[in-house]
């Protein structure tokens, strides 16, 4: 009963300490994303002159749509957070020593992510399709609607409709613009217009359609349509034009700087992005109606082409014999007399229309199987979005708990709690999640790949990581452990730290160098007999003796031993020779000898040959440190055969 009190106790702290936690971290992620939109999308909204409410519903349906990015992130942040501070703060350790297994204390916040993950897929089904319809349609308007003038000074401005500006000076105070330029081709290049002017002023109608342009001091100069009736010479000499002068002029020219929003039902009816709006029912319903009309495409095509070109006598055959007869032909060939033989008997004027008629027959044909070519790829291509946004609304919520089961077991590895450490390995592993999933959504989408292997081929690569992760911190693995992978990599490079016995100040036991030296031959008879029985490890021995590894553990410990009453002597020479006996290295092996695995790498002998070549060197090496620490022995016996003196005891 007071276990189960504890452990509720726990569950309790473990989901009020991520809950708020993991609303943090969404919070963030979300307005990262936010950022990486606006960066995209900035050019389309600046300079429009839109409202502050028209720019907030944009960013709100932005944020509702990139909810599928933001929350994996979130849920792998908040777990490393979460279980890197229990880490740190020993939290974890306490759980562990009363009993509780890591899996139980993640049981509740696994409940929390599957019911999140299961509301992820309602909410892509359900709601995101109505968010998109809403997010693209206020998009394309955006980019639609007119740009706010703001004329620049000695710049041609042309996002006037069938005007180009030249303003050479403008007064920021008045909005005055001086020494104007105005080249008017609304109606055509030949009845061009061109104002010279003093100055102008800008103004828009109340209603936002009609530009006025105020005009002082200035010129007109405008082309007249050349007529039909007048002669050759007057029309290359002379060109007639109208030239005005004016004190004051207004022109009005029509330019909509109203935000015009755009229906939804544009989206929902096109043929070429519709997949937005649809839910998982609509999708397959679009998929299968597609696939009909393209399979449908195909069967004409191949009718055409069989019943086309040069194989249309076969059309003259008879239609119970027509098969027999075109097997018949494939087995016995047949002599046709060549093309251009028939055409020479004709008259001229015949092959020249007989050609003109194949070629244009052949160009016809060309065009009509190009255009069903085109037609078929966009075909294809739409159905190929259909299935990215099929797959999708089920991978994301599956992205959500391979991410829980990353981040939770990775955090109680790291134990490093805060927003260092977490941020950077977050960061790491969403950067590869987004690459492979981009690279999986690009193979799908243009139909290299399979779409259920495109679309799922970055939890294919996460899901052996999060089980590996996980499995390594219930075992309590030392997999994040610096020390690992430095002794990993000294034993890759054969590079050993040196022996270090430096004379004592103070001797708690005094070395029996009789009792050493029978130790030390000893050793030198047991290193004899591992050579001569392991002096060149066979293939199966490899991968089969499990007594290799004990035997040579069991020198290493002989020896360490020896050497560490040696380390209680005064005599320098002792302590020099012992410095110079070497660390024996074990034999490093991905899988247990004698294992299931280390059976079956043993059976596939390509890999199992590998292996087996790469640990050579690692053997040689030991078998010449063993000889060394042999001749070493028997040094070490003569020094402490000379030894005669007695050596005094100090103590503490």
């Amino acid at each position: 009963m007071r276990r189960f009190f504890h452990i509720k106790r726990l569950y309790s702290y473990i989901l009020t300490t991520y809950i708020p936690l993991l609303l943090m971290t969404f919070a963030i992620c979300l307005f990262l994303v936010l950022m990486q939109f606006l960066w995209k999308y900035v050019e389309d909204m600046v300079g429009k002159g839109l409202e502050i409410s028209v720019l907030g519903e944009m960013f709100v349906y932005a944020a509702l749509t990139l909810v599928y990015i933001a929350l994996p992130l979130a849920i792998l942040l908040a777990s490393l957070m979460m279980f890197g501070n229990m880490g740190e703060s020993l939290e974890l350790l306490a759980v562990k020593a009363a009993g509780v297994p890591l899996l139980t204390a993640m049981k509740p916040l696994t409940i929390l992510i599957v019911g999140i993950a299961v509301g992820v897929f309602f909410y892509q089904n359900n709601a995101l399709p109505k968010i998109q319809t809403k997010f693209y349609s206020l998009l394309i308007s955006i980019r639609q609607a007119s740009p706010e003038l703001d004329i620049p000074e000695e710049v041609f401005y042309k996002d006037i409709p069938g005007y180009n500006l030249y303003v050479g000076k403008k007064d920021q105070k008045t909005g005055m613009l001086h020494n104007v330029l105005i080249y008017d081709i609304a109606s055509g290049f030949n009845n061009m217009a061109v104002i010279i002017c003093d100055s102008a002023e800008m103004s828009t109608t109340d209603d936002k359609k009609m530009l006025i342009f105020t005009m002082y001091s200035g010129q007109q100069f405008q082309n007249f349509q050349q007529g039909n009736g007048s002669s050759s010479r007057y029309n290359e000499d002379f060109v007639p034009y109208a030239r005005e002068s004016f004190d004051t002029k207004t022109m009005m020219i029509a330019y909509d700087a109203n935000f015009n929003r755009m229906g939804e039902e544009v989206i929902e009816g096109s043929a070429t992005s519709n997949y937005v709006s649809k839910n998982l029912a609509e999708l397959g319903a679009s998929i299968d109606s597609m696939s009909l009309i393209l399979d449908s495409v195909n069967r004409v095509d191949r009718k055409t082409m069989k019943n086309h070109s040069y194989l249309s006598f076969r059309n003259g055959y008879p239609a119970g014999k027509k098969d027999s007869l075109i097997a018949a032909a494939r087995l016995a060939p047949v002599d046709v007399p060549r093309p251009d033989t028939l055409v020479l008997t004709k008259a001229l004027n015949e092959q020249s229309a007989i050609l003109q008629s194949a070629y244009m027959k052949a160009d016809n044909n060309s065009n009509e199987f190009l255009f069903r070519s085109l037609n078929k790829t966009t075909t294809q291509r739409t159905i190929n979005r259909h299935w990215v946004e099929w797959h999708r609304k089920f991978t994301i919520p599956f992205t959500c708990l391979i991410f829980f089961f990353i981040g939770a077991p990775l955090g109680s590895i790291v134990r490093k709690g805060g927003l260092g450490t977490p941020i950077v390995i977050s960061v790491i592993l969403f950067i590869i999640y987004y690459i492979v999933e981009n690279v999986g959504y690009k193979m799908t989408r243009d139909g290299v790949w399979a779409h259920w292997f495109g679309m799922w081929f970055s939890s294919f690569v996460l899901l052996p990581i999060g089980i590996f992760l996980t499995y390594k911190a219930v075992n309590d693995s030392v997999i994040m452990n610096a020390d690992t992978y430095v002794n990993l990599f000294k034993r890759l490079f054969f590079i050993r730290d040196k022996r270090k016995y430096p004379v004592k100040s103070v001797i708690i036991e005094k070395p029996d160098y009789e009792k050493i030296s029978q130790s030390l031959s000893d050793l030198s008879q047991k290193i004899d007999r591992f050579l001569d029985r392991y002096g060149r490890l066979s293939y199966k021995d490899y991968w089969t003796d499990t007594n290799y590894n004990k035997e040579l553990r069991s020198l290493r410990s002989s020896l360490e031993i020896i050497l560490n009453s040696l380390s209680n002597s005064r005599k320098l020479e002792v302590l020099a020779k012992a410095e110079e006996f070497p660390v024996i290295f074990n034999i490093v092996r991905i899988f247990n000898t004698g294992s299931i695995p280390a059976k079956i790498c043993m059976y596939l002998f390509p890999v199992g040959i590998i292996l087996r070549f790469l640990s050579i060197p690692l053997e040689w090496t030991i078998r010449k440190d063993l000889r060394n620490i042999q001749r070493l022995n028997g040094e070490m016996v003569n020094i402490l055969h000379g030894i005669h003196e007695p050596e005094t005891i100090a103590l503490v």
